[in-house]
């Protein structure tokens, strides 16, 4: 099940890990994405922290960290193909974190709660 933040991030549970990308609604707001900078796997992040930046033809914009934790992976494949964002933003996701707070996910939105903020 997926839930969402207020800034616009996907987050999936995978066991002990989180799943991290943009919903549709961000990639369709930033436009064509032309550039990815991932964090680095192993890298200690706190919640609101920003680690990742997404360019598009329209807008510089960061992607902060939804929670604090550890970086367990990144989607490398995104730096040499940054559209895959505007393609099927729910399967180009960003990183993986494994959270500090193992019931962090429950702070997040549902996707009704998530559609009524974007209207």
């Amino acid at each position: 099940m997926l839930k969402y933040t207020e800034d616009h991030e996907w987050l999936r549970a995978e066991g002990d890990e989180i799943v991290v990308g943009i919903t549709g609604h961000a990639s369709e707001q930033l436009g064509d994405v032309v550039f990815i900078e991932l964090p680095e796997e192993g890298r200690e992040v706190e919640a609101g922290e920003e680690i990742v930046v997404i360019e598009s033809v329209k807008a510089a914009s960061d992607i902060t960290a939804p929670v604090a934790g550890v970086i367990t992976a990144v989607n490398s494949a995104l730096a040499d193909n940054p559209g895959d964002v505007n393609a099927d933003p729910l399967a180009a996701w960003f990183f993986r974190v494994k959270p500090t707070d193992a019931g962090v996910m429950e702070g997040f939105l549902d996707e009704a709660a998530y559609n009524a903020l974007i209207g």
